[in-house]
């Protein structure tokens, strides 16, 4: 390569990169791979050492020499006391015995002793206290500045608004406390069944979720999303030297303080005693509740941290190992369309199944219809499928070497597969969506989402159930399921006296349903069980509800505001009353008999036999579904999790228990089965 080509080849790589910097690190939207971004970045940087004058004559600033910005608009920024860098990373064993090897020789020691911590996939944050007391949460930004989401942070139930004191030591004056914000793999699934229980496209992974939740601009709208914390790094402190001499110890310190931090660490000696944790780490990180996607191995000894020194945007004490992505290889047989609840049209790989990370993967996301035209899948290509995030199997790339001449660029449907209506593309969005409201597969969708145990929990009334009585053209809305006919039932087969009688009987029960459970079975957007469960509390009925107008959701003042709902879920819900089909709905329902059971206004609980106690639920249980499970909890003062960790008070598990028990056993946390349960909340908890 001549230096001329170099230098075009610099401005077309830095261009990229700049590119990808922006996509992953402000709108929390990437397009690659975190690997085949490093793969990008790392051709960068050697052609600019190989060609410095060309890197040179290039001009600007190279993205290998600093911090990727993530700044967004509406947020005020806040200077760190002390620089927030980013890691050096590498994917291979080679890299990391040669960084252990450049610090024998800057620091002129052999023996190193070094500290191997999970990589946690989240949103670096840098936390202030001051006088022991939380002042401040700031993005790292560009390094020097970043954004103040102190208001955001405060919707964090694990972070503490002051910190436990140490016997025997004055708080600190301030302190800068780094980590990670994350979300959890449970509240990440938890989030994305929602939408797909709504027809909205699925999340692609929890670090770009928990990015884009902490940079929303309305905390209501985050506390929504259930976002965790982890700490394990130091910035700026008063008095200098105040928190120990060594990483491992400076770990116990910030857990004494009573924040969460990472659950192992390893402390090591040498090359081969970081290789060994790292695997072991490798091994070990599918029990974890978030996605980690790599070790990071410092020094131990702060003074040799310091020491070591940095450079513009690294430090050189401290190396990211990232663990390679799975990835299989194998043929995309179809693209099938699934038509949503709401109309937006989702795009499906139908593969040739192949085995990937444990499990047999036979369909994988392709997210829309730009992510086809982009990456150039086609019917018949080789492709390779990951599991982005350790959660969900994509489609990340073609084998164009493979590709056959018979495969053709894919044609995203013009019309709805469903019932044939020219799909639209609402402004602001990516997904295209049929926009017939009677639609047969939205209706269904709709009708399965009322009857499902999150709604209106109508026995009997299944998938299976529900297709057909729309193929009967007997029920085309959710009020029809109340006009339903026993004489008409009858004739969907012999001997179904005894399940129409009992469909029937629970239609009359649902007509009584908890409040909330009609406000979640309506399907509007953003509107989950827990936002349903505080608009029933506030509202009192579904008529209040409907006319409901929006100073009524946000007042000017904090205290008349209802707590999460923040102005998107506000506006969503006026949005769905303002079709006036929604607002017949409304009354059709309450001519039917409709009378949902009155909600309890008061924002506590029932009873605090349980209060400070939170439990996972795991299994299937003898007597009680986990719906009434979690609600007798939340009844009683406790609290309900997804994901396992030391702070859960108990596992309450029932038969084909899974990885969550075995978390809990590993933890030493409490197990009970349900009629210990049932025990504590009838006398209450020790």
């Amino acid at each position: 390569m001549t230096p001329a080509e170099a230098q075009t080849k610099i401005a077309d790589l830095r261009a990229q990169v700049a590119r990808h910097d922006e996509l992953y690190h402000r709108k929390a939207k990437p397009e690659i791979t975190d690997q085949d971004y490093d793969v990008l970045k790392r051709e960068l940087a050697d052609l600019e050492t190989q060609f410095p004058a060309a890197a040179q004559a290039a001009g600007g600033e190279s993205p290998t020499e600093r911090v990727g910005d993530d700044r967004a608009e509406g947020f005020q920024t806040y200077r760190h006391r002390q620089p927030m860098q980013s890691l050096d990373n590498t994917y291979s064993e080679t890299e990391l015995r040669e960084f252990h090897a450049r610090l024998v020789k800057l620091l002129d020691r052999e023996e190193l002793a070094y500290v191997v911590e999970p990589k946690i996939d989240g949103l670096a944050v840098s936390l202030t206290y001051e006088h022991g007391k939380f002042v401040r949460a700031v993005t790292r930004g560009n390094g020097i500045e970043g954004d103040d989401v102190t208001a955001n942070a405060l919707t964090i139930e694990t972070l503490p608004r002051e910190l436990k004191q140490i016997a025997g030591e004055p708080p600190l004056a301030a302190i800068e406390i780094r980590g990670e914000i994350f979300m959890t793999l449970a509240e990440f699934q938890r989030i994305n069944r929602a939408r797909e229980e709504g027809g909205l496209e699925l999340y692609a992974n929890p670090r770009n979720l928990a990015a884009g939740t902490l940079k929303q601009l309305d905390a209501a709208e985050v506390a929504q999303r259930r976002l965790q914390i982890v700490l394990y790094g130091l910035g700026f402190c008063e008095p200098a030297g105040a928190v120990g001499d060594t990483q491992s110890s400076y770990h116990a310190r910030v857990r004494a303080w009573g924040l969460p931090t990472v659950e192992k660490f390893w402390t090591v000696r040498g090359p081969d005693e970081i290789w060994a944790a790292v695997r072991e780490l490798d091994a070990m990180r599918g029990s974890f509740a978030y996605a980690t996607d790599g070790a990071v191995v410092k020094l131990d000894s702060l003074a040799q941290q310091r020491d070591a020194g940095k450079t513009s945007k690294a430090p050189r004490w401290a190396m990211a190992y990232k663990f390679a992505a799975e990835r299989a290889e194998t043929r995309l047989r179809a693209i099938s369309i699934q038509v949503g609840r709401t109309g937006v049209l989702t795009p499906v790989a139908e593969l040739e199944p192949v085995q990937l990370a444990g499990t047999t993967v036979a369909r994988a996301t392709l997210h829309n219809r730009d992510e086809i035209a982009r990456k150039d899948i086609r019917v018949g290509d080789w492709v390779s499928v990951e599991k982005a995030g350790e959660v969900i199997p994509a489609v990340v790339a073609v084998n164009l070497a493979r590709r056959a001449p018979e495969c053709v660029a894919f044609v995203f449907p013009e019309k709805c597969p469903a019932c044939g209506s020219a799909v639209v593309q609402l402004e602001g969005e990516v997904a295209l969506r049929c926009p017939n409201y009677e639609c047969p597969v939205q209706v269904r969708r709709r009708v399965q989402h009322f009857a499902s145990k999150a709604g209106v929990d109508i026995d009997g009334l299944g998938e299976a159930m529900v297709d057909t009585l729309a193929e009967k053209g007997w029920v085309r809305s959710v009020a029809d399921l109340y006009r339903l006919k026993r004489e008409d039932l009858l004739t969907l087969g012999k001997s179904v006296e005894k399940s129409t009688d009992n469909l029937l009987a629970a239609l009359e029960r649902s007509k009584g349903a908890e409040l909330w459970r009609f406000v979640h079975g309506l399907g509007i957007t953003h509107v989950g069980v827990a936002a349903a469960k505080d608009l029933a509390g506030h509202f009192g009925s579904l008529d209040a509800l409907a006319t409901a107008k929006f100073e009524d959701f946000i007042g000017e003042k904090k205290a008349t505001r209802i707590a999460g709902i923040g102005e998107t879920i506000a506006l969503a819900i006026l949005e769905f009353f303002n079709q006036p089909r929604n607002r017949a709905l409304i009354g059709e329902l309450a001519s039917l008999g409709i009378t949902p059971a009155a909600a309890v206004k008061t924002a506590g609980p029932v009873s605090t036999l349980l209060a400070g106690k939170t439990f996972v639920l795991t299994g299937t249980l003898p007597t009680l579904t986990r719906e009434a499970a979690a609600a007798l909890i939340e009844s009683a003062g406790g609290k309900v999790s997804g994901s396992v960790s030391k702070k859960t008070s108990y596992v309450l598990a029932g038969a084909e228990a899974g990885s969550k028990l075995e978390k809990a056993q590993a933890l030493g946390v409490a197990v009970i089965d349900e009629a210990e349960f049932t025990r504590m909340v009838s006398v209450g908890a020790n």
